[in-house]
Parts: structure tokens; C-alpha cells; sequence
């Protein structure tokens, strides 16, 4: 039998998917599965979306261009800059989603081999776009104690070496909801500029920020132009995640000439989402406002209730839609696939995500689970009652040796 190539042996699972089996077969079997697991936003796609949506009168469906409609990318720059992030038309190519432009800039920027910095726990995905790339992934762990701040840069400086070709930054972050602090996002630009590197900057949750909190873009730092390469995406702003619709944008004229040539490998991004993703810059602040206070509800009552839970610990985000918990268990993997097996609540069950699969350390992550908040209010109640009596139940349960608190907050 013919065999398989290394590089497709050497991509991870996700851990965000990887239990769907165990999901599926739960459903099967007569159990409602509530997913905290994956961030799909139950939050409705604006209406300005949808109506573009349906009144389409399209008679054919055609490629765009490899960049993307140029109305959709002037109207994109325009949105930028109303937000404070100088953003010319021409710095912006568009992508099948924020994956997409990831794994364009690594295939772009590094060579195989390279070395890019990865602030851990991070988005599991980007162990597969940097295995895509052949790049190799060197962590720098956030903890959990610190509420998952940035570790000191002299910490990343200890790492550099001269296989070391960039950092990537997820602001605000997936999967703690951390938000970067100003001073924490030009501590990194400066380190770029000190040492050559590039900068990753996926910033696809800029909208959910909380507590009267405000992003710091790293398109915003001084000198480092031709170092940042802007990750974006309308998945999550717009509750829009099956349109695939993101965007690699920079300054810099070499990255973005090279990134074309492998856009135009790959022809276009879809049509239908470019016109889907153009009306929802229409979007009014409204909008934003009303699912901004949604989801400060939503996490205020997940984390209050989690840390209320003996033997949890759980920062509070400041931003995205996600926590990380430490929990009094053995191995998250196997609760997450108790909870699916062998436990429910009124015929009810609930999905979450390792942790383990957001860190690429081994053994980190073995106590922590990832949790979406994206559902309504009452389900989420539901899923916080069968996580504290699943957690009675769970035959895995230990005690945990440190002492935290409850308070701990990003």
C-alpha cells in the first residue's frame, strides 16, 4: 500500500474536533449535546447580511480576483481606518478565512525549518499551519497563576536564535480571551525591530473587548512596517463563520507580492462570501453593542459560576468569547470524552475542548479545559449545572495540590 507523507503523519488533531465521534454517537443515542466546545456564535449574522443574501440576482457566479473585489477591499480599508488602524487599500489581500492568510504568511515568510514564537496556550490550528509551512513551533508558556499574560519579553528573548523568523500574537486571544495591554504589544514590536523578526498579528476578535477595554492594534506600533503581517476575518465579528472570508494585510510590498503568487494558485476567495462580507460593513454599532453585552452577561455568569465550582480556577477574559478552567481532574482528555460516554444530566451532556491541544509542551494543559461561551443564557446555566455534577461524579477527580484564587483576572 502506498504510504502517506510525513508532513500529513505530523498534523495534529484538533482538539476543538477531535471528540465529534463521541458527540455524534451521544446524539445517537437519544442525549442533547451542548456545545462550549468550538466558537460558532449563536448570535444572529446581521440583517444587512442576510438581505444582501437573498436578494442576489447573480446569473453567474464568478471568480473574483486573487486579492479579492476591489469595492469589497476599499470599503474594508475605510472600516480600518474608522477604527484607528491605518489600512490602504493595496495592503489588503483577501483569503478563505483567517486560515487561509495564516497559512499564506508562513508559506510566505519563513522557510522550512524556521522557528516562529508562539505565546502558549494558543489556537490549536496554527500547529497545523505551521506544519503546512514546515515551521517549527517554539513555545513560550503563558500560566494560568498570571491570569495568561504575556510572559516577559526577556523570556522570548532566550529563545531567539538564528533559526527564529517571527512571532505570531493572537489579540485579543484564543482560547484565554487575554487581551495584550498596549505596553505588552510594543514590548513585542520592539523585540521585532531589535531582532528582524516578523510579526503574526491575528487580530479576528478586535469587536469583543470588555470592560470598557480597548484593543491595541499592532498595525498601530511605530518602525516595524515591513514586520507585521495583520491576520483578520469575518467569522466571528459578524457571526459569519461559513462565508470564509478573511484578509492578510501589510505594508510590506515584498510579503504582500509574494503572498499574491500563492493566492493566484488558488484563483480566488469564494464570491458569494466577498458579497456577503462587504454588506456586513454596513453593519451598525448597534449591532455590536447589543452582542457585546450579551457576551459580558454570558461570561460573567461562566466564570462566577465555574470558580464558584471547589477545585476550579478560571481567569476572567477580557475579550473573545472563550475561558480556560483548571479543574480538579486526572487527564481533560478523557473527561471530555466521559462527559460525551457515560455522563449526563436530564438526558443532557456537554462538549468542551482539552486544553491539552492548545499547548504544544507536553504534559500542559492535562487539568484545563477550553470553553466557548456561545450560547444563550439558558443553556449555558444548564451547562454549568452538568460541569459541577459531572465533576461530583467523575471518577478521575483529584484534589489539586495548589492553592489559588477565585479572583484571578485578566
Amino acid at each position: 500500500m502506498p504510504q502517506i507523507s510525513k508532513k500529513a503523519e505530523a498534523m495534529p488533531e484538533s482538539p476543538i474536533r477531535k471528540l465529534m465521534p463521541y458527540a455524534t454517537a451521544a446524539k445517537a443515542a437519544g442525549k442533547r449535546v451542548l456545545h462550549l466546545n468550538i466558537g460558532q456564535p449563536d448570535i444572529k449574522t446581521p440583517e444587512a447580511v442576510l438581505d444582501t443574501i437573498k436578494n442576489m440576482d447573480l446569473e453567474v457566479i464568478e471568480y473574483s480576483n486573487s486579492e479579492g473585489f476591489a469595492p469589497y477591499r476599499e470599503k474594508l480599508s475605510a472600516y480600518y481606518r474608522s477604527h484607528g488602524i491605518p489600512v490602504e487599500t493595496d495592503h489588503i489581500m483577501i483569503t478563505t478565512g483567517g486560515s487561509e492568510a495564516l497559512t499564506f504568511a508562513m508559506m510566505t515568510c519563513f522557510n522550512p525549518g524556521d522557528e516562529v514564537i508562539i505565546p502558549e496556550p494558543y489556537y490549536a490550528n496554527y500547529s497545523g499551519f505551521a506544519t503546512m509551512a514546515g515551521v517549527k513551533v517554539v513555545p513560550i508558556t503563558a500560566k494560568i497563576e498570571d491570569g495568561f499574560a504575556l510572559p516577559p519579553v526577556a523570556e522570548f528573548e532566550k529563545l531567539i536564535n538564528e533559526r527564529t523568523r517571527g512571532i505570531v500574537l493572537c489579540n485579543p486571544g484564543n482560547p484565554t480571551g487575554y487581551l495584550y495591554t498596549r505596553d505588552e504589544v510594543k514590548a513585542i514590536g520592539s523585540l521585532a525591530q531589535k531582532h528582524d523578526l516578523y510579526i503574526m498579528a491575528d487580530e479576528v476578535y478586535r469587536e469583543f473587548c470588555y470592560d470598557e477595554a480597548s484593543p491595541f492594534s499592532t498595525y498601530n506600533l511605530e518602525d516595524v512596517d515591513d514586520n507585521v503581517v495583520l491576520i483578520d476575518s469575518v467569522s466571528k465579528r459578524y457571526s459569519m463563520c461559513g462565508a470564509r472570508i478573511g484578509a492578510l494585510i501589510t505594508r510590506n510590498v515584498q510579503v504582500r507580492a509574494a503572498a499574491m503568487k500563492f493566492a493566484q494558485a488558488r484563483l480566488s476567495p469564494p464570491t458569494l462570501g466577498q458579497i456577503a462580507a462587504e454588506a456586513a460593513l454596513d453593519t451598525p454599532q448597534s449591532y455590536f453593542d447589543g452582542v457585546i453585552e450579551e457576551y459580558v452577561a454570558r461570561r460573567n455568569f461562566a466564570v462566577k459560576v465555574l470558580n464558584d465550582i471547589p477545585g476550579v480556577r478560571c481567569p476572567m477574559p477580557r475579550g473573545a468569547f472563550y475561558c480556560i478552567a483548571e479543574l480538579p481532574i486526572d487527564d481533560s482528555d478523557k473527561f471530555c470524552q466521559w462527559l460525551l460516554e457515560s455522563f449526563s444530566l436530564d438526558n443532557t451532556t456537554v462538549m468542551l475542548a482539552p486544553a491539552t491541544g492548545f499547548y504544544i509542551t507536553p504534559g500542559l494543559g492535562k487539568q484545563e479545559v477550553r470553553l466557548a461561551y456561545v450560547l444563550e443564557q439558558k443553556d449555558l446555566e444548564l451547562a454549568m449545572r452538568i460541569i459541577a455534577a459531572a465533576l461530583e461524579a467523575y471518577p478521575g477527580k483529584v484534589a489539586l495540590t495548589e492553592t489559588h484564587s477565585a479572583s484571578t483576572s485578566l
